[in-house]
């Protein structure tokens, strides 16, 4: 099954997009992807449901709140997943009117958006009595670079909604019974509009159940859940990264009337490490050295996540020289060979110099000769040809 995209991404707003930018955005996309205007493309009325469950999510407030906080997970449409004419609530938007109503250029025909996306027939209410399982949850977490290498466990306090001890998840108080909606009269969906134009949206007293509490229970207001504490041990395996997602089965919230719980998702957030840079299983660390020890060669202390490597250099190490270890790097958390450790050797000027330092540097510099600097002379050969050929191209302009 693929993955579903951002609703932001759908309908193409940011995160900060007004009430207007989205309703506007939805417009548009109505008006390209109506399947009546694309008979020939199957993908329109996929498109079309995508767009409509992105507005559907964005346009309410409580509902654009938890899908911010808690991504797909937050936002349950029920068994199947969103369906355009049971979930859609804005048949009563006068811009959205306009929209749908254009399509038919405002003739007759006993169109029904329940008849296009198979919503047409008689909608039979689910079971009240059913075990309804629990939504997932997910949560971010950040944790230090060190945890990332080596693993760590944590211990997460969190509340999470859990089935009513007291009703069981019924929502209906003891002695009491769900009775027959009296909106809906047990269908679960209404039909509205007159003439061509009748949709059918989920019922608003019941959610579509078809049955409403008769005196709802006073521990849960109804809901059939409750807030619950729980204390939940996380263990990080080595190798995650940002955006790495641990899931812990049957630890998000409780199912109601004997369903399975639902699964907590913890999304890591890796703080920079204050010595090594990542790129995915390789490390990188920049390890400053004397210039003499440069020139002279000699052992070099490299730090790896697993402690001090002794490295020895040659005489006449440049600037910048990389040393590459092999198996010094990150752990693969999807069970690869663990990646390497680069480490980049730069000379620190010596600074804050005694006067007896001093002279013995300027005693050293009257010794030296271009030849004892062949990276100076090759940039000088170099730039001497680049400033030639710039004289000749203005001698012959």
């Amino acid at each position: 099954m693929a993955e579903k995209r951002d609703y932001y991404e759908v309908l193409g707003v940011s995160k900060t997009a007004s009430a207007d930018e989205i309703k506007s955005a939805y417009r548009k996309l109505a008006m390209k992807w109506h399947p009546d205007r694309n008979p020939d493309n199957p993908e329109a009325k996929a498109k079309f449901q995508e767009a409509s469950e992105a507005y559907e999510v964005l346009s309410n407030p409580e509902k654009r709140q938890r899908y911010d906080q808690f991504g797909h997970q937050g936002v349950n449409f029920g068994p199947g997943g969103f369906d355009f004419g049971r979930d859609f609530s804005h048949f009563q938007d006068v811009d959205l009117s306009e929209i749908l109503g254009s399509f038919f250029g405002g003739g007759g025909g006993g169109f029904s958006f329940g008849d296009l996306f198979g919503g047409g027939r008689r909608r039979r209410a689910a079971d009240p009595n059913a075990p309804q399982p629990g939504a997932d949850m997910t949560m971010e977490m950040e944790i230090d670079f060190e945890e990332a290498v080596f693993g760590s466990e944590r211990t997460m306090n969190i509340t999470v909604p859990d089935q009513c001890p007291d009703c069981h998840g019924t929502g209906a108080a003891s002695g009491s019974q769900r009775v027959t909606c009296p909106t809906c009269h047990g269908h679960g969906v209404v039909i509205g509009g007159s003439g061509f134009f009748q949709v059918r949206q989920t019922c608003p007293t019941c959610g579509g159940g078809g049955t409403v509490v008769e005196h709802p229970c006073r521990k849960c207001n109804g809901s059939g859940q409750v807030r619950t504490p729980r204390t939940i041990t996380l263990r990080i395996p080595k190798g995650v990264d940002t955006g790495s997602r641990l899931r812990l089965t049957g630890k998000g919230a409780g199912g109601l009337r004997g369903g399975a719980p639902g699964n907590l998702y913890v999304v890591l957030n890796v703080r920079d490490s204050d010595v090594f840079e990542r790129e995915d299983v390789d490390l990188f660390v920049t390890v400053p050295i004397s210039p003499v020890l440069a020139a002279l060669g000699g052992s070099v202390d490299i730090p790896t996540p697993d402690g001090i490597a002794t490295v020895s250099l040659p005489a006449g190490t440049p600037n910048g020289k990389q040393l590459r270890l092999r198996g010094k790097g990150m752990p693969d958390l999807r069970g690869g060979p663990v990646g390497d450790l680069v480490a980049r050797i730069v000379f620190e000027v010596p600074t804050r110099l005694t006067g007896k330092q001093r002279g013995a540097l300027e005693e050293l510099a009257k010794t030296l000769d271009p030849g004892n600097f062949p990276e100076a002379r090759a940039f000088g050969d170099r730039l001497k040809t680049f400033y030639n050929r710039r004289d000749k191209l203005k001698k012959n302009a």
